[in-house]
């Protein structure tokens, strides 16, 4: 049993298994996540958050039609001029908001908030009460 302990952390070691596996602890946390919002709501529409390490991206996804309904990154010219880096959780607040404001336009306002694999911290958490103080509730 304890050799067994000992070759398990020898693999863990080497970076391509801790590479491996962080991406398996994001996907196992995506799925769950998406489970988790499948129970929530088949009707509302999912407001799905992508995160580089440059920027970050927030879309308004109608799952039965399976088209997304608005829009907005820290790459959109409305923002580029407001913020300046697109990795900070002043921009994350930003799209939030403008997603919000767009959404709002468009007659939509419940939705439920879909973060991936991510965890809610920092710029995720950041986009997120950006959206909620525009308007959009989830």
């Amino acid at each position: 049993m304890r050799a067994k302990i000992l070759e398990e952390k020898k693999v863990r070691k080497s970076k391509g298994s801790i590479m491996l596996k962080s991406k398996e602890l994001f996907l196992k946390r995506a799925r769950r996540n998406r489970q988790a919002l499948r129970k929530k709501g088949e009707t509302k529409l999912r407001l799905s958050v992508f995160r580089s390490s440059k920027n970050i991206y927030a879309q308004l996804i109608d799952d039965q039609k399976g088209s997304t309904l608005v829009a907005a990154s820290s790459l959109d010219k409305d923002l580029k001029a407001v913020i300046k880096s697109g990795n900070d959780k002043s921009a994350a607040e930003a799209v939030g908001k403008l997603v919000a404001e767009r959404a709002l336009k468009e007659g939509l306002k419940n939705v439920v908030f879909d973060r991936g694999g991510y965890r809610y911290h920092g710029r995720v958490k950041a986009l997120a009460e950006g959206a909620r103080g525009a308007g959009l509730k989830f």
